[in-house]
């Protein structure tokens, strides 16, 4: 049973659109990751299901509800931690869990009683009662969390909550969330973090460009790749023509099951082989055309290589690429000054 529906939202900001015809289910009691490089939609998916904003077009159904109709009954449902941790610096910790809890018109005996249990939890009793402009990064993304887990919600909603922090609070963090699913807590986590979403994730969506490019259990995507990885530079390609005649050329071999190029990286290839001896036939057809091979490497399906099947490139080139168009605004900017 899903207890978030999304049907086809769309999201423009000006000529940018951020969603592009998007739709996710996501099954009650499960945490389902979304993982996409920044700038992706995740941020604005979050957004509108948090009933922070509205769609374009499309549905926002949670827990039976339709949450662009009725937003104020969603919220009671859902606990939001935004990416950016915003804290009043002058009040105490606690204070702010009071604070949070008034605003959820908890009645004051359950909201000290669950301030107490998140505070022992989060391991926060030593610094809550210090002013939170004093906290460091860790803490401050705690008692985030604290703050939106304070009146037990069925969706807990969470943009990135471990960007930037120490491993120990990263630690506390996971630990948490595995808890909450263990106790039916259904949790929509975005992340570019890929080991966090392997870990942690029943269910995901990769997102790029607004729209989704895969989803299922992280397993699934991987063996639905199967065989082995095998990344593979030759010579320097000085075009994406160049690139795909070798890959038209090894495309022959037997038992390479696909061959994606990697524009991002020189035009290397990925391909899926069956087994280790197909890497000796790869070796045994590029000698005989006589291109040399530059480097060559093995290893198992992972979600990085689910991303670069679906995209042509890896995760953390849509990254560098999307820090070197903003290096590029920046650059535009200055000149024009």
């Amino acid at each position: 049973m899903s207890l978030v529906e999304l049907k086809n939202l769309k999201k423009e900001f000006g000529t940018i659109a951020a969603l592009n015809d998007l739709s996710l289910d996501i099954p009650e009691g499960s945490l389902y990751g979304l993982l996409g490089p920044n700038g992706a939609g995740k941020t604005t998916t979050l957004r509108i299901l948090s009933t922070l904003i509205e769609p374009d077009a499309g549905s926002v159904m949670i827990a039976g509800l339709d949450a662009i109709k009725h937003p104020r009954e969603v919220r009671k449902q859902i606990g939001y931690v935004a990416q950016e941790v915003s804290i009043d610096k002058i009040l105490t910790g606690k204070e702010l869990l009071h604070f949070q809890g008034d605003l959820y018109h908890i009645n004051s005996e359950l909201r000290d009683k669950r301030i107490a249990e998140l505070i022992k939890r989060l391991d926060m009793s030593e610094w809550i009662d210090r002013r939170a402009g004093t906290y460091s990064g860790g803490m401050k993304r705690r008692l985030d969390l604290a703050c939106g887990l304070l009146h037990q919600p069925k969706l807990l909603v969470l943009d990135e909550p471990t960007v930037g922090l120490d491993i120990e609070s990263r630690s506390t963090i996971w630990q948490l969330l595995e808890e909450l699913r263990f106790q039916g807590t259904t949790i929509l986590l975005s992340s570019h973090y890929l080991e966090e979403v392997e870990s942690l994730a029943d269910q995901m969506a990769i997102i790029d460009n607004g729209r989704v490019i895969a989803e299922g259990a992280p397993e699934y995507l991987k063996q639905q790749l199967g065989g082995d990885r095998v990344t593979l530079r030759v010579r320097e390609f000085s075009n994406e023509l160049e690139s795909g005649k070798v890959k038209d050329l090894l495309a022959n071999v037997e038992g390479v099951r696909q061959i994606v190029v990697n524009r991002a990286q020189g035009f290397s290839l990925n391909l899926v082989v069956d087994n280790e001896l197909v890497i000796q036939r790869l070796q045994t057809h590029l000698n005989k055309a006589e291109i040399p091979i530059f480097a060559i490497s093995q290893s198992r399906p992972s979600l990085d290589d689910v991303y670069l099947q679906a995209t042509g490139r890896t995760l953390m080139d849509a990254e560098l690429a999307l820090v070197g168009k903003r290096d590029k605004k920046q650059e535009s900017k200055s000149s024009m000054r």
